[in-house]
């Protein structure tokens, strides 16, 4: 039976999609979706290791069809509409009631946004279905970051003397103690996001940052900055967006690809990106990939060393090749996110290694021009060819790895922030702190027998931290 069925599925693509299982007289037994058809097919070969439901099926399957989609979310709604409408009997949607999980918004006078497995009937407003609990949390993050729609319990709400830390980190507006002006505006604008009208939102947001910049309002400026990086995240109908290209690429020839065009022997290549907030938190990264793909063991992250360069991406982007090319890994070819002055900058601080520049151009997606190693632009790479499509994805990932990094960087600093308030907690009780516990969060919670017993702390300390926290708790 094993080769069989591996008979009937040996030409399946290692791509998204999904799969339909039929039994001898043509009845459709069974629809799923996979990231891989070809790998989530051949974990049926072997029957032993099935759910019992689907052992059963499996005995059953003589013919299987398959259709690819251009994600996994794709995946994910294609499979829905399926098994709504043709209700495949061995399906686990009809076998255990599993649900993908949604996210709703309440019926109150302060709707609570919230995640929830369940029948839609349960909630008044409900979003998705998401294909992970990964992307579902990851835009409930985007809303509280730009609506700042609250997700505590009605209960917790209710019991609240003051903000908790969400509002410190600006991802409530904590309509639990603070008067309200625009949450009904931001719970309307978060059902837009969630139905995917997020251009619009988008383009206005960038308008009010131009404002904000013109009057010299940087604090503000960086409020839209962040809301409109947070919004390119959703997507349509609620499901966490995707690009337009898959990165199932054919490595090995693309790459081969990359060393014909520049005359070079590749066996890993380094990507590197800048980020600050109008010179504030400058980090830099670099992602490598070579012939097997993405080579997550040279990923770094750099902090600036030198903070008279804070704000200049040219002369952060000095500092970070110098000291990529100086500690390792290796690297047979750099590419810089950038134009002639960023391709400039990495040829002077690494002349022994080819630099290869990926230009924005006009729009980004969409006008990219590259920066040959000789200096000379190069143009005339079609814009749907796998090795455009490639580049433009290395160039993308090194941009989130930098991003993400600078998120991280940043958010540290607000929360440790909150420490800085309370008198005698100074950066070494700070840092022991958060080393103990690793976040505010954390130390809020902690009793006062736990925080006694944080090294370098004492218990003076402990009781003065314990007060500030809990000073309003009955």
């Amino acid at each position: 039976m094993n080769i069989q069925f591996s008979d009937l599925i040996e030409n399946s693509p290692k791509a998204p999609g999904i799969y339909k299982m039929y039994d001898a007289g043509g009845a459709l037994l069974y629809v799923g979706k996979a990231k891989n058809l070809f790998n989530r097919l051949k974990q049926y070969t072997d029957v032993s290791k099935l759910e019992t439901h689907k052992q059963v099926m499996r005995t059953l399957v003589t013919r299987v069809e398959w259709e690819v989609t251009p994600t996994e979310s794709d995946a994910l709604v294609r499979e829905q509409e399926l098994i709504k409408t043709l209700k495949p009997k061995y399906n686990i949607m009809l076998t255990d009631g599993k649900m993908y999980p949604m996210i709703a918004l309440t019926n109150h006078e302060f709707p609570r946004l919230l995640k929830f497995r369940g029948k839609i009937s349960q909630r008044r407003d409900v979003f998705g279905p998401y294909p992970s609990v990964t992307a579902l949390n990851e835009t409930i993050k985007t809303i509280q970051k730009v609506c700042q729609i609250r997700t505590c319990t009605d209960t917790f709400m209710n019991n609240r003397t003051r903000p908790c830390l969400l509002y410190q980190i600006g991802r409530c507006s904590a309509p639990c103690t603070l008067p309200q002006k625009h949450y009904s505006e931001n719970v309307h604008l978060a059902r837009r996001i969630l139905r995917g009208d997020s251009e619009p939102i988008i383009t206005d947001l960038s308008d009010a940052m131009k404002r904000a910049s013109d009057k010299m309002d940087f604090e503000m400026a960086a409020i839209y900055r962040d809301k409109i990086a947070a919004l390119t995240h959703t997507s349509n109908r609620g499901i966490q967006a995707k690009p337009l290209y898959s990165t199932n690429f054919d490595w090995d020839k693309n790459v081969s690809d990359l060393e014909k065009l520049l005359g070079i022997k590749i066996n890993l290549a380094g990507v590197f990106d800048n980020s600050h907030l109008f010179g504030r938190s400058p980090v830099g990264a670099m992602i490598t990939f070579g012939h097997n793909g993405f080579d997550k063991s040279g990923y770094r992250h750099f902090k600036l060393n030198d903070s008279a360069r804070a704000g200049n991406d040219i002369a952060m982007m000095n500092e970070f090749v110098s000291r990529a090319i100086s500690r390792g890994p290796k690297l047979d070819l750099i590419i810089v996110d950038g134009g002639p002055a960023q391709w400039n900058i990495a040829h002077e601080t690494a002349p022994h290694i080819p630099i290869f520049g990926v230009t924005k151009g006009e729009v980004r997606n969409g006008d990219e021009h590259f920066i040959m190693p000789d200096g000379s632009e190069y143009r005339d790479m079609p814009k749907d060819s796998p090795l455009f499509l490639m580049l433009r994805a290395v160039r993308d990932e090194a941009h989130r790895f930098v991003i993400t990094y600078h998120r991280t960087v940043r958010a540290k600093q607000m929360t440790a922030s909150v420490l800085d308030e309370i008198d005698g907690i100074g950066a070494v009780r700070k840092r022991a702190l958060l080393n103990h516990y690793g976040s505010v969060r954390a130390i809020m919670d902690a009793p006062l027998a736990s925080l006694i017993q944080v090294p370098n702390l004492g218990k003076a300390a402990a009781e003065k931290i314990y007060a500030y926290f809990h000073s309003d708790v009955v």
